[in-house]
């Protein structure tokens, strides 16, 4: 199966299935000398595993991570980085009524089609716990990048029709992670934790918004014309299970704004060259310009309900389908973490490139 492999410089292969014996990622082109702090390791996993809160799935995966290679005495060698975590609860027989049936908006009926065989046991190798490897070589990025003093902060902006009105500068990020939720702003937090509880009680799940900023990032990290930055940040950050939409600076709401309101003003703030605004999202021309990068990622409600629907199964004969096994009303609160691991990833590539771009 192709399309495994991410990043030029950075490059990382994730392997493993939802049911299979473990997940894991295989991380090439990582600088030596890296300090390789474990600990922050598995807490980056455990800010993404499941069974964390009443508000997730309530599968019970630890996701203790194991350094199989390319880490000695603490610090990255510059060979090939092995991380993995073992399955230990999965419940493949939870999938045995779906063996032959298309789940609704699910990637069975797209993986039959392209490989004619698909691993039904919770989705496989399409299934949202691949991201678990994704959370491992994220955190060996964002390792790196806080050594060059770029810091990554994601949150929950939105969940159904609840949603933070005020800009991100004027919320305290560090409450994110003092709630299940991930959203800064306790009030809203409670809010949409109590929608979150009332959709699962229901059968149902409600789909939210991750908004994620870089700060710190230094000037000229993209490459014209495909790689641009923010393209490479839309693909990762699409590249997520259930995301379902992109927009970084000003967005879509840009097209209501007039060319002089939304041109971003160059000053000389003391020998550093800024702008005064930002709704370019600190990228211009797909080359960073040092302010900050700041995008919003739409996710989708889970496709699994437990609502009978309508299918078709492998004959093409019209069935019922009812979900089972254990799923989370709303992903959001869990991509975090993902949504920081990609965008770490792109940076770290792009920063490793940037190197090799001039003296």
């Amino acid at each position: 199966m192709a399309g495994n492999t991410f990043g030029q410089i950075f490059r990382i292969t994730t392997f493993g299935e939802s049911h299979g014996i473990g997940l894991g990622v295989v991380i090439d082109g990582c600088p030596a000398g890296i300090s390789i702090d474990k600990e922050f390791i598995q807490m980056e996993m455990d800010r993404r595993r499941p069974g964390q809160s009443n508000i997730v799935t309530q599968r019970k995966e630890g996701d203790e991570i194991q350094i199989l290679s390319g880490v000695f005495e603490g610090k990255s060698t510059g060979t090939p980085i092995s991380l993995l975590v073992f399955n230990k609860d999965a419940k493949s027989k939870d999938y045995s009524h779906i063996a032959t049936k298309f789940r609704p908006s699910h990637a069975d009926f797209t993986f039959e089609e392209k490989y004619g065989l698909r691993d039904y046991r919770g989705g496989g190798r399409s299934s949202a716990r691949e991201t678990a490897a994704r959370v491992a070589a994220g955190a060996i990025a964002k390792l790196f990048l806080r050594e060059q003093g770029i810091q990554i902060q994601a949150f929950v902006s939105q969940v159904g029709a609840i949603k933070l009105e005020k800009n991100y500068q004027e919320l305290d990020l560090a409450e994110t992670e003092r709630n299940i939720v991930r959203c800064p702003d306790p009030e809203k937090a409670g809010a949409m934790i109590e929608l979150i509880k009332k959709i699962r009680k229901g059968g149902d799940t409600i789909g939210g918004v991750v908004q994620c900023i870089v700060a710190g990032c230094p000037t000229g990290l993209g490459e014209p014309v495909f790689d641009k930055l923010h393209a490479d940040l839309a693909k990762a950050v699409l590249s997520i299970n259930a995301c379902k939409g992109f927009e970084y600076g000003s967005g879509f709401d840009g097209v209501m704004m007039k060319g002089s309101e939304h041109n971003d003003a160059f000053y000389n703030a003391d020998g550093s060259i800024q702008t005064r605004t930002n709704y370019s999202g600190g990228i211009q021309g797909g080359i960073s310009n040092g302010m900050d990068i700041y995008f919003r990622a739409a996710f989708k409600p889970v496709a699994t309900i437990v609502a009978a629907q309508e299918s078709v199964d492998q004959t093409g004969a019209s069935v019922e389908v009812v979900g089972k096994g254990r799923h989370d009303p709303c992903v959001v609160p869990r991509a975090v973490p993902i949504v920081e691991a990609m965008t770490a990833l792109v940076i770290i590539d792009h920063l490793l490139r940037q190197r090799s771009a001039r003296k």
